[in-house]
């Protein structure tokens, strides 16, 4: 298994044509933390729909993009580690919530977070989540269905319902 801190960002489509510049961009946490293999699946479904999946480790990886690269819809995953040695995974998903709200154009979020034990903790985490301006908040594990329905949900709303807008 390679080191992660050298393993480049990994995109399901590598080669950038003049047809990649319409492709709506997802930036997808992908990682040996979650527990379900919706990140597998996931770009396997979209990519014939023209979404190119930019899959991230880290939330270091996950910075670089964002600002390199136009990003239309992005998942952050809190249990992400911002960096291949780091411990703090909180931090992380906050981190990179902040850096995109402060974009020019701020993509719709989706938070994925860890289960939660207690419903006052849950119901105070998602209020947070969306003053934060997550358009969604999915707990995990979750099914690809729950995240297929999301997407869809954020294609209606702020790509009128198709791709390229």
């Amino acid at each position: 298994m390679p080191d992660d801190a050298e393993t480049p960002v990994r995109s399901e489509t590598d080669a950038v044509s003049g047809s990649e510049a319409s492709r709506l961009n997802l930036l997808l946490p992908s990682g040996p933390w979650q527990r379900c293999g919706v990140v597998e699946q996931l770009p396997r479904l979209l990519e014939p729909l023209g979404i190119r999946t930019i899959r991230v480790s880290t939330g270091e990886e996950a910075e670089d993009v964002i600002e390199t690269t136009p990003i239309h819809v992005a998942v952050v995953d809190l249990a992400m580690p911002l960096s291949p040695n780091s411990t703090d995974k909180a931090a992380c998903g906050t981190r990179l919530l902040q850096l995109l709200r402060r974009l020019e154009s701020p993509p719709p979020m989706v938070l994925v977070r860890p289960p939660q034990a207690v419903a006052r903790e849950s119901s105070r985490g998602l209020s947070q989540a969306l003053r934060e301006g997550a358009f969604a908040v999915v707990d995990q594990p979750y099914a690809l269905e729950c995240m297929l329905e999301v997407m869809r949900r954020i294609i209606r709303r702020y790509y009128s319902n198709r791709w390229p807008a």
